[in-house]
């Protein structure tokens, strides 16, 4: 009996293996400088495509499952269920218990995530090279099964967390509904384009389990996916364990590609709604062009960039497809000469969006309030007169295609970016190898078919007109009335095969129960790094990094908004100032400036900061000399004009009243307020007030460079294809500043917070309550002392998805989502915050909660399990940390600002390795104080505020300002 059941076993691990067996089917290697990405495809017999990319330069892997289904395979009634699902599938399964999967990746050092568009699903992990074989086997688990791991509670959550991201990303933010709008009028009843990934609330609560299941056998099956792997793996022995985990799945049933008509409008149409958050009325038109990969795609990304930007337009995202042009920035454009430039709008942009089955050309325009958005469309138009008279240049064309060269490689310097980029591409076009494709359209591209693609898709044609019009002002539309309605009669709900679709599982040779264990820790290289202080007191750190031919560097010059503090009444000097240096040089106009650089195929920009005004520079190796003689050109030959300075303080104003349309925007800078007092510099916004702004004389600006400009004290960063030898002469224009003393004011002590006070700014109508509790802590900076065990000890609490916080808003009551808590530091001073925003109708019940979870870890710390748990997640994570230029570049500049030692991290990983549980409830008691927080909630008053009345705290209303209301009703 013994033998006969041995042989049978033997007989069933030989039949398993041979219909797991991967066939390869393509591979592609590098030949010279070629831009491509290696890579080897195989087909399993299931269907399952899998791409594999080796890249030892790291050791970190990207692990992607594409699943070819978006938004785009639902139905009217049915909308939304793509995204729903996509949060589902970390809900557990057969052997991963609820609320594990982000435990499980979190614990391994990794990160991981999922997203829903239009047209795909995917979902990720970035991981320590050892923890290969555990990523799949999760990955495997959950597209395997899933269903029987589904409960009705998990059900209930997960839609009301969607329901919540719903209000966050889209109800509770101004423009958020543009895109919904657009696309009612813009597609067809009934086209899978008509309405937004997010779905109507309305159809979430028309769903149930059933549809849920019978979702993820139609379209989950390994042949509609696709299995990208890239970084530190050997190739071999991913075809393997993904054999192994995979292989047994059964195919599910056959997808076939949906082909539709281009869309056809019979008449430009209007539509308008009111927003119940913006300040000022947009104008949006949106034009119908062709799907991604059309060869006409390339044409319409270079006509929105001559059309062009100066600032980019609100809306509500996350609808998928991709796109290129468009633009914030470029000033040579025809919009924002024409409209921008001459303050006849706030701001405009144009950008070409294109998805799978069809593609939007998109224009918007912001005006200043005098304006209507009548006056806003005859703008444009008279914008496309100009552009038909300018024409389209070799210049523009020549520009465009470095560009785009510059974006291809800077994009491909992680390996999430090798496997995003390589998973898309086989999953629209079935060729992973399609960048040469891409890379050939563009070469081709002429200034003939941007005109040729202008006057086929935008010049005369109808289009959707969309009027965003704030409470008020509705007599302000671009038309009299809307002139469409959407016609239901010719619609007809696909049949995408649902009826008796069974569950079948996988039949393994192997105990999936069991976790997989670590592979051989990884060998984690902190990045080498050179220093160098120069006489001229320029302090200097770098890093070569030769994956990618770019060089980024940071040269930031001490001064910023501190350096307001002795006259707040002209807060916002540093932030002008930088704005302002951003334009005109002595030598260049800001529009000839900015071609330049697009030639180039590199930026430059100056920002400010608490201490610091800092030039952001990017560039190619091939064109560093020239990039940084521009970079000269803008320290040390500014041109501030007065017409400049006007139209920035302008837009300046203006843009004070579009922040407060933020609830997110208002919490945080009322936040800081009730931290740290009202006119403490670190409580005002760096950009100033609308009362600071007007102040601000065109001579304050140009005393702001006069004074403190200096090379005393400039910290200068830089990672890339360089050696310190290269690049040290190329940087000797910078011992030409000034070498001045720039002091920067010391902070006043941090106020204390007496009293546990509820803060209620009063947001009508507010899908949601912004939630903000915390203290300024006075704990600053310090990465081996205090600060960084006070982020240990927060790490359980509300440091990652598995936290104690979010675990209970988000994954147990379904009121958020997402919650975090966290400390913030720099050298000046620090905070303690939590951070939400719950739906409205919970508040009172979310603040229970929170401060219930802060006064039981205050109290007695985080559990042993939690501990072993932080210890794990963060002992892991250094295999991430350096992998990208900019990852670099933030570690080794933060050596240089805080004076790091060499061996912090081997501090850092010391200290962690010996927290004890008494060290961390004594730092949670240390740094924890419910009783002593600032509480401030941002929503409607009429629905929050009699709940949170009976919790007993006393109640402050205070406007969006922070200043106390004008009338209290408490």
């Amino acid at each position: 009996m013994r033998k006969k059941l041995t042989g049978a076993l033997c007989l069933l691990f030989l039949v398993v293996a041979a219909f797991s067996q991967a066939k390869l089917v393509e591979k592609v290697t590098r030949k010279g400088n070629e831009l491509v990405i290696p890579y080897e495809k195989y087909v399993l017999p299931n269907g399952l495509t899998l791409i594999v990319h080796e890249d030892h330069s790291d050791p970190v892997v990207h692990v992607d499952v594409t699943y070819h289904v978006g938004s785009a395979r639902e139905e009217i009634g049915k909308s939304g269920f793509a995204h729903f699902f996509e949060h589902m599938m970390f809900q557990g399964s057969d052997h991963v218990a609820d609320e594990q999967h982000f435990k499980i990746v979190t614990e391994a050092g990794g990160t991981l995530n999922g997203s829903t568009n239009r047209d795909r699903t995917n979902y990720y992990e970035t991981i320590p090279s050892n923890q290969l074989e555990k990523a799949l086997w999760l990955e495997s688990d959950r597209m395997g099964f899933l269903l029987d791991a589904v409960t009705q509670k998990k059900f209930e959550v997960q839609r009301a967390t969607v329901k919540n991201e719903r209000g966050q990303n889209y109800d509770n933010r101004p423009y958020g509904l543009q895109s919904e709008y657009v696309s009612k009028a813009l597609y067809p009843y009934g086209h899978p384009y008509s309405w937004l990934t997010i779905g109507y609330i309305e159809d979430l609560n028309r769903s149930n389990a059933n549809d849920l299941k019978n979702f993820f056998l139609r379209w989950y099956g390994p042949n509609n996916a696709t299995l990208t792997i890239g970084g530190d793996v050997n190739t071999a022995n991913v075809v393997k364990l993904v054999e192994k985990y995979f292989g047994t799945i059964p195919s599910g049933p056959k997808v076939t590609p949906v082909k539709l008509d281009p869309v056809v409008l019979d008449k430009t149409r209007y539509t308008s709604y009111v927003d119940n958050y913006a300040r000022a009325s947009q104008l949006r038109l949106v034009y119908p062009t062709v799907p991604e990969y059309h060869p006409d795609g390339p044409a319409l990304s270079l006509l929105a960039q001559v059309l062009g930007g100066g600032g980019g337009f609100g809306g509500g995202g996350g609808r998928g497809g991709r796109g290129g042009g468009g633009g914030g920035g470029n000033r040579a454009s025809v919009f924002y000469q024409t409209l921008i430039k001459t303050q006849k709008a706030l701001q405009a942009s144009a950008f070409n969006q294109s998805s799978e089955l069809a593609g939007e050309f998109s224009i918007g325009i912001t005006p200043y309030p005098e304006s209507s958005l009548s006056d806003m469309e005859s703008l444009v138009n008279d914008a496309f007169a100009a552009f038909e008279k300018r024409g389209v240049t070799d210049d523009d064309v020549e520009k465009f295609k470095t560009q785009f060269e510059a974006r291809t490689i800077n994009g491909l310097q992680s390996v999430s970016g090798k496997v995003s980029t390589l998973a898309a591409f086989q999953t629209f076009a079935g060729n992973p190898n399609l960048l040469a494709t891409l890379l050939d359209q563009y070469k081709k591209l002429t200034k003939e078919d941007v005109m040729r693609v202008y006057n086929q898709y935008i010049k005369g044609k109808n289009h959707v007109v969309l009027s965003t019009l704030t409470k008020g002002q509705e007599a302000t539309a671009a038309a009299s009335a809307d002139n469409y309605t959407i016609d239901k009669s010719n619609y007809k709900a696909p049949d995408y095969g649902y009826a008796g679709l069974k569950y079948v599982k996988a039949k393994d040779n192997f105990d999936r129960k069991k976790i997989p264990g670590n592979g051989p820790n990884p060998v984690v290289k902190v990045p080498q790094y050179w220093r160098k202080d120069l006489p001229s007191g320029v302090k200097m750190i770098g890093t070569q990094n030769t994956e990618i031919p770019t060089v980024t560097l940071s040269i930031s010059i001490p001064g910023g908004h501190l350096l307001e503090a002795a006259d707040v009444s002209k807060a916002g000097v540093a932030s002008f100032f930088a704005r302002m240096m951003n334009e005109d040089t002595k030598n260049f106009t800001a529009e000839q400036f900015g071609e330049e650089l697009q030639k180039l195929g590199s930026s430059i920009s100056v920002s400010s900061g608490t201490n610091d005004v800092t030039f952001n520079v990017q560039s190619l190796k091939k064109n560093l000399d020239k990039t940084l003689a521009l970079l000269q050109e803008r320290m040390f030959n500014p041109k501030f004009s007065e017409e400049t300075f006007k139209r920035i303080q302008r837009q300046s104003l203006e843009g004070f009243k579009q922040m407060k349309s933020q609830p997110a925007a208002v919490a945080s800078a009322v936040f800081a307020k009730l931290n740290y007092g009202s006119n403490h510099i670190l409580a005002i916004p760096e950009e100033g007030t609308e009362k600071t702004v007007p102040n601000i004389k065109l001579e304050d600006v140009q005393n702001y460079y006069n004074n403190n400009m200096t090379s005393l004290g400039t910290k200068v960063v830089i990672v890339g294809d360089v050696t310190e030898a290269e690049i040290l002469p190329k940087l000797s224009f910078l011992d030409k500043l000034p070498k001045k003393k720039v002091t920067l004011p010391k902070i006043d002590p941090t106020p204390s917070v007496d009293k546990t006070k509820v803060y209620l700014v009063d947001v009508p109508k507010a899908a949601q309550s912004e939630f903000r509790v915390g203290y300024a802590t006075g704990l600053k900076y310090d990465a081996t002392g205090d600060y960084y065990r006070a982020y240990l000890m927060n790490f359980p609490l509300g440091g990652a998805f598995n936290s104690r916080v979010n675990l209970n808003l988000r994954e147990d009551k379904g009121w958020t989502y997402g919650a975090r808590s966290g400390f913030t530091g720099d050298e000046y001073s620090g905070d303690f915050s939590f951070s939400s925003g719950i739906k409205a109708d919970a508040t009172d019940s979310a603040l229970v909660e929170v401060m219930k979870e802060l006064k039981t870890y205050s109290a007695n710390g985080p559990t042993d399990e939690e501990i072993s748990f932080m210890k794990s997640a963060v002992g892991q994570r250094d295999a991430l940390a350096y992998e990208t230029g900019m990852q670099k570049a933030a570690f080794i500049g933060r050596i240089l600002d805080y004076n790091l030692p060499p061996d912090f991290v081997e501090q850092q990983n010391k200290i962690l390795k010996n927290m004890t549980s008494a060290q961390m409830k004594a730092a949670a008691q240390k740094y924890l104080h419910p009783e002593k927080m600032n509480i401030l909630l941002v929503g409607d008053k009429k629905k929050i505020l009699d709940g949170v009345k009976k919790l007993g705290y006393d109640i402050v209303e205070l406007d969006a300002d922070g200043n106390l209301a004008a009338k209290q009703a408490f």
